[in-house]
């Protein structure tokens, strides 16, 4: 048998991971290792040497996007298709299970996703009929309890409120949510897997048919599993000796939404007769870029161990800027990326990395004003726009009548007289007596309790939906779906808008057709679903996946959170600073800041080619100028490594000097950084200096003016 195809394009550590025996294995893969390849190349491996069958492997990644493109890689691979194999997501394949067993797991047949946005308007109308002030009782903190008691595999019922008034409410809020959701048919995604968890738990028979038909289960980003995701692996494999994990605990920062790195630190520990393999050589980023990046994260005592290197050069060392402010770190970042553009290089091979989105409307501005196309990543995305939710939500009610999220946001959009009052008494009549929304409207109106005018108007709508159903019933996908928008007259509508966006939200709902036509219903379809019913589920699963039009040749801004599985060859990383990175709620706490410092490693390793990172001596955050230190975690970095960047003739202070203002000319008689105030424009801050005598000048920004050249002997400018 011919496995060089397999192996050859191996590097050795790679290759002794792809060829490992059949058993519990994990896989070490630092950043830019080829985490991916080694996955693609091990299932080939596992289909070709070990002669599994495409049916006998499950493949579970943390996208869609990463599912598909994973499929196609080992479809080109093996030169053929692999239908049978399931790879997809954990809300993915909980979907599909659930799909397939949902009498078993307790659901009607026609379930229907709550996406997070539904989820939260429900919430919110739960704590209206519980009589709960949503200012005292925020919706999104309760969405937030609720989720994280499923995703650590808890009811309501296990629930205990220990004597605490706060914790009480919450649980009876929990009770009333899931009362809500079990009427109307609905999952949210958190139940998605602990349905699927419990499904297995309670059904030894369905639980052995899927570990006899599992034989070989892989895992990315194993890092970021949470409890009940890890539930659901340890369930499938127990006693199995199957689990191939590929991850990163260096990479683990998405704790705050409840990934537990334990998991895969523990992963020897908990999985009997596995062993580990470790990728260490990295293929994105320079040697100057590795080692900084193996310095800081070295200072995190409980992590596994590993040391990145590259058999390409050293590169440049990493240049570090010490901004004056904020403004004049957005004025070196920007200057600096036109002349990376200037020098024939694309706008999207750049990327402004920071900590909170709050920090990216300076940098904005600053590309606005310099007339530099920029895209903020992780933007709005199209199935959550607006628009686009008002149209799902028709489509939803043909599949499901008792969608109580659908049935709220289609009722009265485009406005049909049906008010606040007449919506709160449909919705109580459905609290009464256990009901839908949609029976509750049908039932008020055989029993004639509703006013004319409001009765005329559901009636209305009732009758639209059920004719939608019958006239569409036979109809393709993408007709279907042209004939809901013209009976619900939503294109016009937007169109009348007078915001100046009604073009573009008529413009968004002929893509969701252009959608409909473009989805591929045989890649999809379960035996238990229609077309209809895969799309709606389609849409929910994958909504935001697609980040725009990848053509467009833009400057990149993002989080850090959201740079995570990205590379560029220029990279800024912005307000490196203590309280700002690490945050000042993670300082105190040593797991907290071991998270911190592993977020920040992310940041370090997007960069391929060259890396800025940049802190300034004072800073205007909620309204206060706040003067904070260089982050530790440019300390952690060695010296040799570092550039410090000059700003014209001046000398910005040292990093590991004591700070203080480094440049003062007589001759100007301020010194940069300096607040000062003018007579006309008011209060400002010295950002440059150049000349001397009468000639000499300052830039000044102020907080209402901008920025503006002054010559001093003329300014009247005076210090605050």
């Amino acid at each position: 048998m011919d496995v060089s195809p397999i192996l050859d394009p191996l590097n050795e550590a790679q290759r002794d991971a792809v060829s490992a025996s059949v058993g519990n294995t994990l896989v070490l893969a630092g950043a830019g290792s080829g985490k991916t390849r080694v996955l693609v190349h091990r299932i080939a491996w596992l289909l070709t040497v070990e002669e599994a069958t495409p049916w006998s492997v499950l493949a579970v990644t943390f996208t869609n996007k990463a599912a598909k493109e994973m499929r196609g890689r080992i479809e080109e691979l093996l030169g053929q298709p692999i239908g049978g194999m399931w790879v997809g997501t954990f809300h993915g394949l909980a979907h599909r299970l659930l799909r397939a067993h949902w009498k078993e797991a307790g659901l009607p047949q026609s379930f229907q996703i709550l996406d997070s946005d539904d989820q939260f308007r429900m919430i919110k109308r739960i704590l209206k009929s519980l009589d709960l002030d949503d200012a005292k009782w925020p919706p999104r903190q309760v969405q937030w309890f609720i989720n994280g008691k499923k995703d650590e595999g808890l009811r309501a019922q296990h629930l205990d409120d220990g004597g605490d008034p706060y914790q009480h409410q919450m649980i009876r809020i929990y009770t009333e949510y899931q009362a809500a959701c079990e009427r109307g048919g609905m999952v949210d995604f958190a139940e998605l897997l602990l349905r699927a968890h419990e499904l297995w738990r309670d059904r030894a028979d369905i639980l052995q048919h899927y570990q006899a038909r599992f034989r070989h289960v892989l895992v990315d980003e194993f890092q970021d599993t949470n409890a009940i995701q890890y539930a659901w692996l340890r369930l499938l494999t127990r006693g199995q000796d199957n689990l191939f994990v590929v991850g990163d605990d260096d990479q683990s920062i998405y704790g705050w939404r409840g990934a537990q790195v334990e998991n895969i630190r523990n992963f020897e520990q908990n999985c009997s007769n596995s062993r580990m393999f470790k990728l260490e050589q990295n293929y994105r980023s320079t040697g100057n870029i590795l080692n900084a990046a193996n310095a800081l994260i070295g200072n995190n005592p409980s992590r596994l161990g590993k040391q990145l290197w590259t058999a390409d050069g050293e590169g440049d060392p990493i240049n570090l800027y010490s901004a004056f402010n904020e403004v004049d770190e957005a004025r070196f970042v920007i200057e600096r990326i036109r002349q990376f553009i200037s020098d024939g290089n694309s706008r999207s091979e750049s990327a402004i990395l920071y900590r909170t989105s709050a920090q990216s409307r300076i940098f904005e501005e600053a590309l606005v004003q310099s007339a530099i196309p920029y895209r903020v990543y992780g933007g709005l995305r199209f199935f959550e726009r607006a628009e686009i939710r008002d149209a799902m939500a028709y489509l939803r009610l043909l599949n499901n009548p008792d969608d109580d999220a659908a049935f709220e946001r289609a009722v009265n959009m485009p406005p049909r007289g049906i008010g606040p009052k007449t919506v709160d008494a449909v919705r109580a009549h459905a609290r009464d007596f256990n009901v839908s929304l949609w029976v509750a409207t049908a039932e008020l109106l055989k029993g004639g309790a509703m006013p004319r005018r409001a009765a005329n108007s559901l009636q209305g709508f009732l009758d639209l939906v059920e004719e939608l159903r019958i006239d569409t019933a036979a109809l393709d996908l993408p007709e279907k779906v042209e004939q809901v928008l013209a009976a619900s007259r939503l294109p016009e509508h937007f169109e009348k808008s007078r915001d100046g966006k009604g073009q573009d939200r008529k413009e968004n709902l002929e893509e969701l057709v252009n959608a409909t036509r473009q989805f591929g219903y045989e890649a999809h379809a379960d035996e238990e679903m229609d077309e209809l019913s895969s799309f709606l589920s389609h849409a929910a699963l994958e909504a935001g996946e697609a980040q725009g039009d990848p053509f467009e040749d833009c400057v990149q801004l993002m989080t850090l959170h959201s740079a995570k599985g990205l590379e560029f060859p220029l990279v800024f990383l912005v307000g490196v600073e203590e309280g700002l990175f690490p945050h000042s709620m993670s300082a105190d706490d040593p797991e907290r800041l071991e998270e911190e410092r592993r977020l920040c490693y992310v940041g370090v390793t997007r960069a391929m080619q060259t890396l800025y990172m940049s802190h300034a001596e004072s800073r205007r955050l909620h309204g206060q100028e706040n003067y904070p230190r260089p982050s530790r975690f440019l300390r952690e970095i060695p010296s040799s490594l570092m550039r410090e960047i000059r700003s014209g003739p001046q000398v910005t202070q040292p990093l590991y000097s004591k700070p203080a203002r480094a440049y003062t000319d007589e001759s100007v008689g301020f010194s940069l950084g300096q607040r000062v105030i003018h007579p006309k424009f008011g209060e400002g801050v010295v950002l440059n200096a150049e000349g001397q005598g009468r000639s000499a000048r300052v830039q000044v920004n102020f907080e209402t003016e901008g920025s503006k050249w002054l010559v001093v002997a003329y300014a009247n400018l005076s210090p605050c």
